[in-house]
């Protein structure tokens, strides 16, 4: 750890020294980086998903990201334009490509243990952060005041699992980077509607299952229905956990065991870092219909987990794998190839067959 906070400020440094260089439109070593900016009076007015008049350059080659959230939506549309990641892992930092490896890390606005590092997007050159995800009541006041105490303007685009397709065409017009960003919509609206199509199906034959999003290291937080992070559940299943004060956090809402007995799903899922395997053998759990069927699925992650951790725009991903995971009879297309399609488009990474099989290990 110590010396990990050694690297930190000695980064920290370095990027001080190089503010000049980046201020001015280009970064050491990095030929990837379009130098072919416009001049720093040129801007241009753009109203974002709040409602907010946000003037922004009319060239943005420099971008930072609040969150998680948004920085998977833009790892596929526009990696290079990125100055740092929110957060990042060795797990993750797997399936990225080298040229983003060394970029800072400037922490998060909302969600998650910390708060963005102002100091460090100041020195990181961004000209423009962007939020994506779900709007929040306080947001307009928050982003208005972070664009007044940084002089960088911050945006937000509202993107659900219904609106990911149009958020990414805002997002490639903002950028300037709309064929990539036409294929990342397209692809999202194709997975929504064949995936819709699915469930009409299963519908009409009453065949949808009733399922339970359980996580912590108990198992006894769940993710509850009209939450943004359950969005996928709701649509490719009858998710049980119906309760009135709904938490629209990572975390979910906190219930008891009792209450999921009482709820007893025909399918259990578990997140990724959840109780998955002493459930298992847990006597308190066995009387479950789930755990006596042997339907508990502990969900994928690789580099994010596929359906809520965060609520981004692997869901699609996630969504695919719940339709042949709960209704393989109505499903037309082989699951490995749908997620070797994915990670190509969204990570640039070739997912070879080892590396499939571990990632949806005690998932199918």
């Amino acid at each position: 750890m110590k010396k990990f906070c050694t690297l930190v400020l000695c980064g920290a440094m370095l990027l001080s020294l190089m503010a000049g260089c980046v201020s001015s439109g280009t970064r050491p070593d990095d030929s990837s980086v379009s130098t072919d900016t416009a001049s720093p009076s040129a801007s241009v007015e753009f109203t974002d998903d709040c409602g907010r008049t946000v003037t922004i350059p009319s060239e943005i080659t420099r971008l930072a990201v609040t969150g998680p959230l948004t920085q998977m939506y833009i790892l596929p549309l526009c990696p290079e334009k990125l100055v740092g990641f929110s957060r990042t892992d060795a797990a993750e930092q797997a399936f990225l490509s080298q040229q983003l490896a060394g970029l800072p890390e400037l922490g998060q606005l909302y969600g998650g243990k910390g708060t963005m590092d102002l100091e460090a997007l100041l020195a990181s050159g961004a000209q423009i952060v962007i939020d994506v995800g779900e709007s929040k009541e306080s947001m307009a006041d928050d982003l208005d005041r972070l664009t007044e105490q940084t002089g960088i303007p911050f945006v937000h685009i509202e993107a659900t699992v219904a609106s990911s397709a149009e958020s990414y065409r805002k997002l490639g017009d903002l950028l300037n980077c709309k064929p990539q960003a036409d294929r990342l919509a397209d692809y999202c609206q194709r997975t929504l509607d064949e995936v819709r199509t699915i469930m009409e199906q299963v519908d009409a034959d009453g065949a949808r299952k009733t399922v339970l999003y359980c996580l912590g290291d108990k198992g006894v937080n769940v993710l509850a229905e009209k939450s943004f992070h359950a969005e996928t559940l709701s649509l490719v299943a009858k998710n049980v956990a119906e309760l009135d004060n709904v938490v629209s956090k990572g975390t979910g809402n906190e219930v008891d065991l009792e209450q999921i007995i009482l709820w007893n799903p025909e399918v259990l899922l578990f997140a990724p870092d959840s109780c998955y395997e002493q459930v298992l053998t847990d006597p308190s759990w066995q009387e479950m219909q789930a755990l006596k069927a042997g339907t508990v699925y502990k969900t994928p992650i690789g580099p994010y987990g596929w359906l809520a951790s965060p609520p981004s725009i692997q869901r699609f991903l996630g969504m695919q794998w719940l339709c042949a995971l709960l209704y393989p009879e109505y499903v037309g297309y082989d699951l490995q190839d749908r997620v070797t399609e994915y990670y190509d488009l969204f990570y640039g990474y070739a997912l070879d067959d080892a590396a499939y099989q571990e990632i949806v290990k005690n998932a199918l």
